[in-house]
């Protein structure tokens, strides 16, 4: 994004909507009418600006999600305590009506679209079952052990392929450990075998999963009553039961609401672990809930072998506490793109 653009942004902070020629006058005459248009149009398809009208009509304003889409300096924003930084300490209430609207600019569409097509040409030449078996079974191991590692587990991949394929377990390790990279094969396994039950999502599927995921460790399969505190963040999620079971159906409804499924899979991975809606095991349902979706819609699940931890997570203290996307867009793109490029390729 040039400066020009920019300052086309700052200009629609201020105004309710605006034209073309407004942006003229407001430059001083500096750039013509086309260059301003190129400017609206590439705006428009970033989502930051919205169209409206026709002809000498046509009238631009910012986005309602505009906030939640724009680009963040990661490294400055983390680079302030977060007892210090300026966040939304509580869960926003107006977070399904804010995307409501496209999440995707108009490039990643077309990339997200990209890749998929290229999985079903890559996957319609295999025809053996046996094969296809084998690199699902590929993605579950690296899928396992990615997600739990996110949660502090420690087996490494070699150790995980071993508990997977040969239930071998790694001494030293803790049941508890142990218990988790197993409920994550169980899971995968529910997801593929079950395919059409998560097509169209249902608050009960949220909670079977994590029930799934989350047995033998002593949690909760119930929606919790009580508070839950993560570490890192002054966000403090919903603690009332009641709200916490109206705010997941409502995360399930805006999802059912949204044709393209990469937003209902995108959604589902930020919504389920910030609503945090179990005493443990959220950001486990997420991924795996969002797995079911891609799978259910015939498309390659994520094992996010590649993903930095570090920036995971950072991504997800963006959504908690500022319900900025921007970051785990990119994460979300680039582990959906290493998956194509890496499994039945």
């Amino acid at each position: 994004m040039n400066k020009r653009q920019e300052q086309i942004i700052e200009f629609a902070k201020e105004k309710k909507s605006f034209k073309n020629k407004d942006l003229v006058t407001f430059f001083d005459d500096k750039y013509s009418r086309e260059t301003i248009t190129r400017d609206l149009s590439f705006l428009c398809n970033q989502n930051i600006l919205k169209k409206s009208g026709a002809g000498a009509f046509v009238v631009y304003s910012l986005v309602e999600a505009y906030e939640i889409l724009k680009e963040v300096n990661v490294e400055k924003y983390f680079s302030i305590p977060y007892t210090e930084r300026e966040t939304k300490e509580r869960f926003n209430f107006e977070i399904f009506k804010i995307l409501e609207g496209d999440i995707f600019t108009k490039e990643e569409k077309e990339k997200l679209e990209s890749l998929h097509n290229k999985f079903i040409k890559n996957f319609s030449k295999y025809d053996s079952q046996t094969l296809i078996n084998k690199e699902f079974e590929r993605i579950m191991i690296e899928f396992s052990w990615k997600s739990s590692e996110i949660e502090g587990n420690t087996y490494s991949l070699l150790s995980t392929e071993a508990l997977i394929k040969e239930n071998i377990r790694e001494e030293g390790k803790s049941k508890e450990e142990t218990q988790m990279i197993l409920n994550h094969k169980d899971a995968f396994n529910e997801a593929i075998q079950n395919k059409q039950r998560f097509f169209k999502l249902d608050y009960f599927d949220i909670e079977y999963i994590h029930e799934v995921l989350t047995k033998g460790l002593g949690i909760s399969k119930n929606i919790r009553n009580g508070v839950v505190g993560i570490t890192g963040t002054k966000y403090k999620p919903l603690e009332n039961n009641y709200q916490l079971k109206e705010v997941l159906r409502g995360m399930v409804d805006l999802l059912n609401k949204k044709e393209s499924f990469f937003e209902k899979v995108f959604l589902s991975l930020i919504l389920i672990s910030y609503i945090q809606a179990f005493e443990d095991g959220n950001k486990r349902t997420a991924r795996m809930v969002s797995n079911a979706i891609l799978l259910a819609h015939n498309s390659i699940p994520l094992s996010y072998r590649i993903v930095d931890v570090k920036e995971y997570k950072k991504a997800s203290l963006l959504f908690y506490e500022i319900n900025n996307i921007f970051y785990f867009k990119q994460i979300f793109i680039e582990q959906f793109d290493d998956a194509v490029n890496n499994y039945f390729d």
